[in-house]
């Protein structure tokens, strides 16, 4: 009889190894709900939208729920303040809370994107475009210490005009708000990201003359944060964010612009596939998506230049201060990368 209860346990043992693999999240088991704060809703995140639509995150045994911020501020404000797990926003935000003396201050974990993802747009649409056409004109351009208004700032440097003097510079517009002001007249140019800058081309409310992201060349754009107690408490969760973050974007390299469209169509439902597809490809060709979550010293220490030219770097912050790059590096060996 022992024989034949012993057996029914190998039995069973191995059926339940079949079932369910080591490290493989059983369905009846409960995801762990997680919240993460996003700077603004844009296709330039994509491989974030993958991750959730293709179920990377629930592969890792989480249930998350991504929050709009409206601005890098709103959303360093969430993480703070304990409202959410993570957050996706410019790595200047980071920079300026170091700078505030907060000895707390929330970790780079991750890097999504690694140049500007905007696109100016004018009122006319231009065969050949060059940037002393702003000479004399307006152009709206985000809040001032944001990454969309610094990096156009950095472009209009580098081609010799002078805010204020050569070309009027908006800055009091908020970042949501851009693209309606400039439809109801505001400023000769716009920076706007996709899809909203193909969606005004489409339908004549304005022309996408250049790609500021290639006019500005690499730099950490946007990146995932979290705060110093979670890593600290709670390093498993750190690994289980970021390596679903990593598969995404491994996923979005072989991946169509077809295939990419459809991930991250639900999180953009009043957009059609063919506009989506056309945005994928276009932050394709652009190579404007990060291949794995690791930033590098050289773009963090570009990003500190960009900052400093904007006269917003009280002082420049050491790079392992701010970054931690030990979980994505763990996972990516992991995932063979």
């Amino acid at each position: 009889m022992k024989r034949v209860v012993a057996l029914i346990l190998c039995i069973l043992t191995a059926c339940a190894l079949v079932l369910f693999p080591a490290g493989c999240k059983k369905k009846d088991e409960a995801l762990l709900k997680i919240v993460l704060n996003e700077v603004t809703r844009s296709v330039f995140y994509a491989p974030l939208y993958v991750a959730a639509s293709k179920g990377l995150f629930e592969e890792e045994g989480l249930d998350i729920e991504i929050v709009t911020g409206g601005g890098s501020d709103a959303s360093m404000t969430a993480l703070l303040a304990g409202e959410a797990d993570f957050a996706l926003m410019g790595p200047e935000t980071g920079v300026y809370v170091v700078n505030e003396g907060k000895a707390d201050h929330p970790m780079i974990i991750g890097q999504l994107t690694k140049r500007d993802g905007s696109f100016l747009l004018g009122r006319e649409e231009t065969a050949e475009f060059s940037w002393d056409m702003l000479r004399g004109r307006s152009v709206i351009a985000g809040r001032v210490g944001g990454m969309p208004y610094m990096t156009l700032m950095y472009v209009l440097d580098r081609h010799g005009l002078t805010p204020g003097e050569d070309v009027e510079v908006i800055s009091n517009i908020q970042f949501n708000l851009m693209g309606g002001a400039f439809q109801s007249g505001t400023g000769d140019f716009v920076t706007l990201f996709e899809p909203t800058a193909t969606q005004f081309q489409n339908n004549g409310s304005g022309y996408i003359v250049a790609n500021i992201g290639l006019e500005s060349g690499e730099v950490p754009y946007t990146a995932f944060m979290t705060s110093k107690e979670t890593i600290k408490n709670d390093p498993e969760l750190v690994k289980s964010f970021i390596r679903a973050v990593a598969k995404a974007q491994k996923w979005v390299r072989t991946a169509s612009d077809n295939e990419i469209a459809k991930a991250m169509q639900p999180f953009f439902p009043d957009t059609d596939i063919p506009t989506l597809e056309i945005v994928a490809k276009s932050y394709r060709e652009t190579d404007s998506w990060m291949q794995t979550p690791v930033m590098t010293e050289e773009a963090f220490a570009r990003l500190l230049d960009i900052i400093d030219l904007n006269g917003q770097l009280k002082a420049r912050v050491d790079f392992g201060e701010l970054v931690d790059n030990s979980f994505a590096e763990e996972v990516l060996k992991e995932i063979g990368e």
